[in-house]
């Protein structure tokens, strides 16, 4: 099937087309949303401007589109024009996205989708936290915390690549602070550097860290593909 992918830069999004291109599925385009700001219950905020770049090692075309409002409703509008300008120019018949846990995520993408006639797929949905963690990492995805905003995360996890080694430090604070490991419900974000699906790994340059004493977030300010393959 020809699918047109939500795409925010995150693990998540990037493992479920991962997952969707093994499935035999074929990806012809993203659609990337920037939000106005990390207010939005909806859509991944930070370094969605460097989601260009990792188009870019996927060799998949993006249609990138710019909020003006962190309404829900006028994210989703602007949504459905992404979609809706995926099928016209793609001619794509279902949307693949990485929801795992969030039902509030998962029904209004379902909705729309029903909408404009496309099937939906959702390969990570309801794994185990644990195990799909593991999974990422054992099937070679670089990435790094790009925002942190909860309690048992603190300043030194801000920029931070997730590794096989840091991992049981980051379970065992989760089940003693109770987020969500796979920070489905905000508790993180995360940015991917490298993986399977990308003809290059990304660099990142240039950055600026910040920290209000219980949030904070890692800004890229400069980046670039490090090899072709």
């Amino acid at each position: 099937m020809q699918l047109v992918a939500l795409f925010s830069g995150g693990k998540d999004s990037t493992f479920a087309i991962y997952l969707a291109q093994k499935m035999g599925h074929a990806v012809k385009c993203l659609v990337t949303v920037m939000t106005l700001s990390a207010d939005s219950h909806l859509l991944h905020h930070p370094n969605v401007s460097a989601t260009k770049l990792q188009a870019k090692a996927m060799k998949i075309p993006q249609i990138l589109l710019e909020s003006k409002s962190d309404n829900t409703q006028a994210e989703l509008e602007l949504l459905k024009q992404g979609l809706i300008q995926a099928k016209k120019e793609y001619s794509v018949e279902g949307v693949v996205h990485g929801g795992i846990l969030s039902e509030f995520q998962k029904t209004k993408f379902e909705k729309i989708a029903q909408e404009l006639g496309l099937e939906v797929i959702a390969p990570i949905w309801k794994k185990d936290q644990k195990q799909y963690m593991k999974e990422l990492l054992d099937s070679g995805f670089e990435f790094m915390i790009s925002a942190v905003s909860c309690d048992g995360l603190d300043e030194s996890w801000v920029g931070k690549k997730i590794t096989q080694q840091n991992l049981d430090e980051l379970i065992q604070k989760s089940e003693k602070s109770k987020f969500n490991l796979s920070f489905e419900g905000g508790e993180a974000e995360t940015f991917v550097t490298n993986c399977p699906i990308f003809s290059s790994q990304i660099e990142i340059i240039q950055y600026e860290k910040f920290w209000d004493g219980y949030r904070g977030r890692f800004e890229i300010l400069a980046a670039k593909m490090k090899r072709q393959c």
